[in-house]
């Protein structure tokens, strides 16, 4: 194993750092471990390991949201489950790796 000597320094907003070290916690994931999988995955990927984009059609969260607005989005998501418009997951995932290598 690679002894790691290096340090890495950045600037992150506290309650985005927060966030993801909860989420590292429950994946049991250290930060030190994080950071050296993503600078891996640059190296693999000889660039970010995703492409840094704004979508089409903004999808807001939660708290942008009224009451109503959830309310829909919910009922929508409801009525495509009761239709079974479903997809099983590795199929999901599938497309995704797809669409995500069409775009390199």
């Amino acid at each position: 194993m690679a002894i790691k000597s290096a340090n890495v320094a950045a600037r992150v907003e506290p309650d985005i750092k927060e966030r993801a070290e909860g989420i590292m916690n429950q994946l049991g994931i250290p930060a030190s471990t994080a950071i050296n999988m993503f600078y891996r995955q640059i190296i693999y990927c000889n660039g970010m390991p995703f492409r840094p984009a704004l979508p089409e059609k903004p999808v807001p969260i939660r708290d942008e949201m009224t009451k109503e607005e959830f309310d829909a989005r919910m009922a929508v998501g409801c009525a495509q489950a009761k239709a079974d418009r479903s997809s099983p997951a590795e199929e999901v995932f599938k497309r995704l790796r797809s669409d995500n290598n069409e775009k390199k």
